[in-house]
C-alpha cells in the first residue's frame, strides 16, 4: 500500500489546529480538516476521505493544492459562470439594444438575420449557435406570428366555421356506447 501523503509545512500544527477550528463554512471546514488529518494520522486519503464523506480525489486535490500553494490555495472560489467570452455581458447588451428598437417596430428579427450584423459588431466569424445562444443568454424568445398558407381563404374559413355540423351533433347516441 502506498504511503500516506505528506504536508508541506507551511504552518505549525498548533496553528493548523486554530486554522481548522476557524473555517468560515462547511466546505473550508472539511478542506482544512482533510489537511489536518493527513498531516497528524497520518491517514491515507480513503480513510480521510471516509472519514469526511467526500471521495478520495477531492481529498488528494485538496492536499495537491495545500502543498503546492499553502492555506491560501483552498479558498479559491469556485469555477461557476462564465469563463470566456467574445463580448462581455455589457458589450452583448449594447449590442441587442441597437437590434431591440427594431424589433419593436414589428420588425421580424430571426437569428440567421441578424447573424451577420453580430459578425460585423463583433469584428470576427461567430457561428449561428453562437447567436442562438446570445439570444437565448439574454431573454430574448422566439415568438412569430402563426404560419399561414399563401392560398388561404380567410372567407372560406369563416363560411365552413358557420355551416360545419358541431363534433357532438354529428356523433349518434349508438356511437357512444361502446367507448366507454
Amino acid at each position: 500500500m502506498r504511503r500516506p501523503a505528506r504536508i508541506m509545512p507551511w504552518i505549525l500544527p498548533e496553528e493548523m489546529a486554530v486554522w481548522v477550528r476557524e473555517a468560515p463554512g462547511k466546505a473550508d471546514y472539511q478542506k482544512r480538516l482533510a489537511i489536518w488529518l493527513t498531516a497528524i494520522g497520518p491517514y491515507h486519503a480513503r480513510k480521510v476521505a471516509d472519514l469526511l464523506q467526500v471521495s478520495p480525489q477531492a481529498v488528494w486535490l485538496w492536499v495537491s493544492q495545500y502543498n503546492r500553494n499553502g492555506p491560501e490555495a483552498l479558498t479559491r472560489e469556485g469555477r461557476g459562470g462564465r469563463r470566456w467570452g467574445f463580448l462581455s455581458w455589457e458589450q452583448e447588451e449594447a449590442l441587442l439594444s441597437s437590434l431591440r428598437a427594431r424589433a419593436m417596430k414589428g420588425e421580424v428579427l430571426t437569428a440567421t438575420a441578424l447573424w451577420p450584423e453580430v459578425r460585423r459588431a463583433m469584428g470576427r466569424e461567430v457561428s449561428l449557435d453562437y447567436v442562438y445562444r446570445l439570444l437565448h443568454r439574454h431573454g430574448w424568445r422566439k415568438l412569430g406570428p402563426r404560419p399561414r398558407h399563401v392560398k388561404a381563404d380567410p372567407a372560406a374559413q369563416e363560411a365552413f366555421k358557420k355551416n360545419s355540423p358541431r363534433s357532438s351533433e354529428r356523433r349518434s347516441p349508438t356511437s357512444r356506447r361502446g367507448r366507454r
